[in-house]
């Protein structure tokens, strides 16, 4: 790569980053400008609870202007791991919970599909067994899973670490599938050739070939086991950050909701981005 391109992009990388910033100042600057009080339609009757949660009660029950979810994530994160009760936990503690469920039942599916997405890109026999079984399971709703896995494992932690390890295992499985299936025959012909073993033409072959396909499937596999873990947790409650949200908003405090919503997202960017290093550095040393 010669000095004029890596110049233009490192250009593009700052205007990109100028603009993004831009852009961050004039949303939250519209969204502060907006938040106003109200009008009170219908008189001075008494106002549902919903109503008040929605801005009808007076000046401090409506959608909370940036400056007050900054000030509440100062005064989360300052204190991330406090333990008042049960249901008075520190952000980072809800979070610990969550990310403890999501890479229990992530591992569990990688340990189960990345084999068996071996055997079915390796043959086609296998395959078409498989593939009805596979396409019917697919797409059914992880949550969906969550009432027969109450009533089986009779054990909520339990359960939600079953529907992470389901939702997870498909994106896994199918892009493992894919990426073996679609290995060079010529790779595979070299190593007969060299009489290579089954085993040691799947891992000093095959394997490295299709590492980045199966390392796409990990990051698509992380990105949904994070969406459901947060509504896992609203549904079964004790702890989590979708439980966190749930019963914030039962107490009606909009500003921790828009906060905690706020951390799930970087929370999953990180993972997100975690994944995509590893899968840089494989292609890199590829």
């Amino acid at each position: 790569m010669d000095r004029t391109t890596t110049e233009w992009k490192f250009s593009l990388n700052v205007r990109a980053t100028l603009l993004a910033v831009l852009i961050l100042i004039a949303g939250l600057g519209l969204w502060e400008g907006l938040h106003q009080v109200p009008a009170i339609v219908g008189g001075g009757g008494q106002l549902s609870e919903y109503e008040q949660l929605m801005a009808g009660a007076d000046q401090t029950a409506k959608v909370p202007p940036p400056s007050a979810v900054l000030v509440r994530a100062w005064e989360e994160l300052s204190n991330p791991f406090y333990d008042a009760g049960p249901n008075d936990k520190g952000i980072g503690i809800q979070l610990g919970y969550s990310l403890y469920r999501v890479l229990t039942g992530y591992l569990m599916a990688a340990a189960i599909a990345i084999p068996i997405g071996f055997l079915i890109g390796m043959s086609p026999l296998m395959y078409k067994a498989l593939n009805p079984y596979i396409q019917v399971l697919r797409p059914i709703s992880p949550l969906a899973w969550m009432p027969l896995a109450l009533f089986i494992i009779q054990d909520s932690e339990a359960s939600a670490i079953f529907v992470i390890f389901i939702c997870s295992i498909w994106p896994m499985l199918l892009n493992t599938a894919f990426g073996v299936a679609g290995v060079r025959q010529d790779w595979v012909n070299v190593a007969r050739t060299h009489e290579l073993s089954s085993m040691k033409t799947a891992f000093k072959v095959i394997l490295p070939a299709a590492a980045p396909t199966i390392l796409t499937g990990m990051r698509i596999s992380i990105g949904i086991a994070w969406l459901v873990i947060v509504a896992a947790e609203m549904l079964v409650g004790g702890t989590g950050i979708g439980y966190y949200v749930w019963n914030e908003w039962n107490n009606l405090d909009l500003t921790s909701v828009i906060f905690s919503i706020l951390m799930i997202g970087v929370v999953g960017m990180l993972l997100d981005l975690a994944l995509s290093s590893v899968a840089r550095l494989v292609t890199y040393q590829e």
